[in-house]
């Protein structure tokens, strides 16, 4: 069985935010720096932090 990348990520997102109840802004900054910085001038060092 092959699921798709973005309904995994939805999937634990969901999950993530039931179980541990984080507020509210914390989502909200994570999300949107990791859309930041994902077209920023510090997307290779974060590529290569990841691999």
């Amino acid at each position: 069985m092959q699921v798709p990348l973005w309904l995994a990520l939805v999937a634990v997102g969901y999950l993530g935010c039931k179980l541990f109840r984080p507020p509210i802004w914390l989502i909200t900054v994570l999300l949107l720096g990791g859309y930041l910085l994902a077209d920023s001038l510090f997307t290779p060092l974060v590529d290569a932090a990841v691999k």
